[in-house]
């Protein structure tokens, strides 16, 4: 049965610390959590009335129940990493992720303690690692914050956190001179400055890059930094399940992770427990919601699902980011022999280097729908493309760079120019066919300035958080900007919390232990559910394509609402009729669970919101309305009739002998 969803109005009231109290006004049968830990912002000039995105609540999406009290903790300071048995490890930090926010917060981390850096694949491979545009920051003599600030609020339609957008955009440049201080070398002007190029949105030249591999650089250099540091532990291959919390009165505590060594699938040896004080979840974004996406294999909305179970808030998951230009198969001279994992991305510094769209009559069509033509934002652009492709009945559209220079062309583009050579294109006498992806979460784990979350001990930072910097569209290239600024900021908090920290070792029995599936059944059965959960998989991406994508309207939504429902409910119980248990684990079953946990987010957020705003257009309310700039909160409820997929993989017991921390006063 689904999980129960409520829609309710709530009021805000200033608390004076950051801390805003929420009542309820509108609650549908069931108890919401009336407390939310954001940031107390000031409001900018760009913003055309009086609130703060941090400072009101729209509306907001009941989810779960808090977890049982646990008592009479038993106390033990760790001060290092160690090795309780063969399958838990503890740190002082454990961080969900291994991109740009996770390895940057990892190395200011390991000064004050052991560190554990848990990742799903290979430690390359992340969304950082795709990244081809750059990192945007005012580096320029005429550029400006204010500008940079502007730039992002008016891609954002407004509904950016003002003191998050001033945070980002004035400690960016910092961040970036820490990069390079670090080995991560970036394109160099004749004049031997940074090149700095410029992308759709942005006013000025501010995307430092290296040449279009910008993020596989970034994650060289800090990946040569964390394996030389001897504070950090990297765990590949290790899948996370769900967070470890426990609730301490009114508050709900994050002490570590249950993971899957996905090398090591045997009884009894594959789930591996980290307990550690502090946790940072930077597992990145849900790309792979939908069947066309830029975002590698691992981005499933692990992190997303995973702290949505630990009750923590989620916001604004309405907007999904489509890239307007990814590659188009269908358009290459030569084809690929099979469906690609990820769509290869065309650069947004393509179409900012003067790059120009067609439709396939070779019409220019962007001054049509906007002034800045192909520099317009995104959300702008992938409409435009959207609208083009279904009024004309065409699969995609054209990008033409070829009028300009080719040394120029393959000297700024050199993995783009090689990739598309590779199936018979030659970007330097040729235009591209593009085609819009998934690209980018806007929404997530709601943050607040240090990346502190409502869940105690738990931080946020890269795309996985929701920090209210992107609004309703995210700028290109402050992406990797958000995740340095925000790693950054999250370590003293985490430092605090930690050194404040006491944590009992025999905790790792309190939590029943997930078991790993593949050999607790019999092969057979294996197949059929692995092959049963493929095509679960492959229908719910066909659901959020058709009915979640780039414009949308409420009976759409409605349907993809109820399809999903069914297909969630028809796929749990194909699992059990097979003889699995709810508490069994494995790596296909635990991203359906995680896909289907962030579909259903994303398409009840949109449902709240009854407006036509950055990244969410929907045919039935087409307008900006003033009154609807806030943001869509999505709050803990009842666990009562919710999915398996809703609910942490391991049952607390009432009255035990539990968790307990023992904490000063946080700041």
């Amino acid at each position: 049965m689904q999980s129960p969803t409520c829609i309710a109005m709530a009021t805000w009231i200033p608390a004076g610390s950051g801390t805003l109290q929420f009542r309820v006004t509108n609650c549908k049968g069931h108890s919401c959590r009336r407390t939310a830990l954001v940031s107390d912002a000031p409001i900018a000039r760009f913003l055309r009335k009086d609130l703060s995105w941090s400072k009101a609540v729209s509306k907001h999406v009941c989810a779960f129940s808090a977890p049982p009290l646990q008592k009479n903790q038993k106390l033990f300071k760790i001060v290092s990493s160690c090795k309780i048995d063969s399958l838990t490890q503890c740190f002082d930090f454990s961080i969900i992720g291994s991109g740009i926010a996770g390895l940057r917060y990892a190395l200011e981390v390991a000064k004050y303690g052991s560190v554990a850096v848990i990742t799903k694949a290979e430690s390359h491979e992340c969304n950082t690692n795709y990244a081809q545009g750059g990192v945007s920051a005012v580096l320029g003599p005429s550029d400006s914050v204010e500008s940079h600030m502007k730039d992002t609020i008016v891609a954002g339609a407004y509904l950016c956190d003002e003191e998050s957008v001033r945070v980002v955009c004035t400690e960016g440049p910092e961040r970036v001179r820490e990069l390079i201080a670090m080995g991560a070398s970036f394109d160099h002007g004749e004049d031997g400055n940074l090149h700095l190029m410029r992308e759709g949105g942005h006013s000025h030249h501010r995307i430092v890059h290296a040449a279009d591999m910008t993020g596989k650089e970034i994650e060289r250099a800090l990946l040569k930094a964390v394996i030389n540091n001897p504070n950090i532990f990297v765990f590949e291959h290790h899948f996370a399940i769900d967070l470890l919390t426990c609730q301490d009165e009114s508050d709900i505590i994050c002490l570590g992770v249950d993971t899957l060594n996905t090398k090591t699938l045997e009884v009894g040896t594959a789930v591996i427990r980290f307990l550690s004080k502090a946790t940072l979840l930077a597992s990145g974004g849900a790309g792979h919601i939908y069947p066309k996406t830029t975002n590698p294999l691992v981005a499933t909305g692990d992190g997303i699902a995973m702290a949505h179970r630990a009750q923590a808030l989620i916001s604004n998951m309405e907007f999904v980011q489509f890239h307007p230009t990814a590659l188009a198969d269908e358009g290459l001279p030569i084809k690929q022999t099979k469906p690609r994992e990820k769509a290869f991305l065309i650069s947004e510094a393509v179409r900012g280097d003067g790059g120009i769209l067609y439709n396939l009559g070779m019409e220019r069509f962007m001054p049509l729908y906007d002034e800045r033509a192909e520099l317009a934002p995104r959300d702008v652009v992938a409409r435009s493309i959207d609208d083009q492709l279904k009024k004309r009945d065409e699969k995609y559209v054209l990008l033409d760079i070829s009028h300009k220079p080719k040394e120029e062309i393959l000297s700024h583009f050199p993995n783009i120019s090689s990739t598309c050579l590779k199936y018979g294109l030659d970007i330097t006498r040729h235009p591209i066919p593009v085609v819009p992806a998934a690209h980018y979460m806007c929404g997530g784990v709601q943050a607040g300035l240090q990346g502190e979350t409502n869940v105690k001990g738990l931080y946020v930072a890269g795309e996985v958080a929701c920090t209210g910097l992107h609004g309703a569209n995210r700028l290109a290239s402050n992406s990797l900007l958000e995740a340095l600024v925000f790693a950054r900021r999250a370590v003293q908090p985490s430092v605090d919390w930690m050194k404040s920290s006491s944590l009992d070792l025999t905790a790792s029995n309190l939590w029943p232990r997930p078991a790993a599936a593949p050999l607790s059944l019999e092969s057979n059965v294996t197949d059929k559910i692995l092959s049963m959960t493929k095509e679960s998989r492959t229908e719910l991406q066909s659901i959020m394509w058709n009915y979640v994508g780039i414009v949308r309207s409420t009976m759409r939504l409605e349907t993809a609402k109820q399809n999903i429902c069914n297909l969630e409910a028809k796929w749990e119980e194909c699992l059990f009729e097979h003889g699995w248990k709810p508490t069994m684990a494995g790596p296909e079953i635990c991203e359906m669970r995680n896909l289907f946990c962030c579909a259903k987010l994303v398409i009840s957020s949109a449902l709240s919101r009854h407006e036509s705003r950055g990244l969410h257009y929907t045919v039935d309310f087409p307008h900006l309305e003033e009154s609807k700039r806030l943001p869509t909160i999505i709050f803990p409820s009842s666990t009562v009739n919710s999915t398996w997929s809703s609910r942490q993989l391991h049952k607390q017991p009432m009255y035990q002998e539990g968790i307990k921390l023992c904490h000063n006063t946080y700041k």
